[in-house]
């Protein structure tokens, strides 16, 4: 039966959580730890689908949602640094994670890291930036980037030029002070202005843009300390599908291609799609793990 345990990790700058799913009637072999997307301005750690929750639990993966500071309050380097923080604490308070009576464990268990959109760029900086304690066995990256093709992210989208035009008082709905949780009534419009305006990087990151492309984009990263798992829609209307080509071919990443007109395509539970995507998921998660 799957769980859902909340811990309170310690933050000295924000109150930050984490979810801990697991089936009960399985034995865990191995934790993924999961980061939400939101482009950095919105999100939750509690946005997964109940597909893939019961999916990956049933065959024996524990995955331990995590908080990380919202941008503009927040920017990339203490975001990135949170999630660093995140997955250290993981790795050195193993039995914290694993409090539950439903295993027993000596010694730590393998784990992977996971993100959905912006949650796996910030999965992709940390194994790349190397400050990680433990090395993850992979990475699986659903519609992630790493900001390697020029253009998209700093100039105003087309797609998301069709919607609405949203006003910069949009940033006024955005509570004051740092926080973890952004909801779509008061930050998802935030989103939407900055890349109708082409202004997303400069809600996200302060500073000179030649030290954004050398410490928070993937360009000067010629290996990854682990294996990649991609999946990408061909349509999507965030992250161009050439970006998705680029990181696969830089790291020689496992892809996973969907013909669908949306980011977030694994949404859709319903959608064979969606099975498809976590069939491919768990081979490459079992491949990984025989290899340990």
């Amino acid at each position: 039966m799957l769980q859902n345990r909340k811990i309170l990790i310690p933050c000295e700058y924000c109150k930050k959580h984490a979810n801990i799913y697991y089936d009960t009637d399985v034995k865990t072999k191995a934790c993924i730890l999961y980061f939400h997307g939101g482009g950095l301005l919105y999100g939750s750690r509690s946005d997964l689908p109940e597909l893939h929750l019961h999916l990956l639990t049933e065959n024996g993966y524990r995955i331990i949602a995590f908080d990380y500071p919202l941008a503009p309050s927040a920017r990339l380097d203490l975001i990135l640094e949170d999630v660093c923080a995140s997955i250290n604490h993981f790795t050195r308070n193993f039995p914290l994670y694993m409090e539950d009576g439903a295993n027993n464990f000596l010694e730590p268990l393998p784990y992977f890291l996971w993100g959905r959109s912006a949650g796996a760029y910030l999965c992709l900086l940390a194994g790349a930036r190397g400050k990680l304690d433990k090395k993850p066995a992979g990475i699986l990256s659903y519609y992630g980037y790493g900001f390697l093709c020029d253009g998209w992210f700093m100039t105003p989208s087309n797609y998301y030029n069709m919607l609405p035009a949203v006003s910069e008082t949009a940033l006024k709905a955005v509570p004051p002070g740092i926080h973890t949780n952004g909801d779509l009534d008061t930050h998802y419009s935030v989103y939407v202005y900055a890349r109708q305006k082409g202004s997303w990087i400069d809600l996200i990151y302060a500073g000179r843009q030649k030290f954004f492309y050398l410490d928070y984009t993937l360009r000067t990263c010629e290996k990854l300390p682990c294996p990649l798992f991609c999946a990408h829609s061909t349509g999507d209307t965030d992250v161009p599908y050439s970006e998705f080509l680029e990181l696969c071919n830089r790291f020689r990443a496992q892809r996973f291609v969907a013909s669908h007109n949306m980011h977030d395509f694994d949404r859709d539970e319903k959608n064979p799609v969606t099975s498809r995507l976590l069939e491919a998921t768990l081979k490459f998660l079992e491949l990984k793990l025989s290899h340990e």
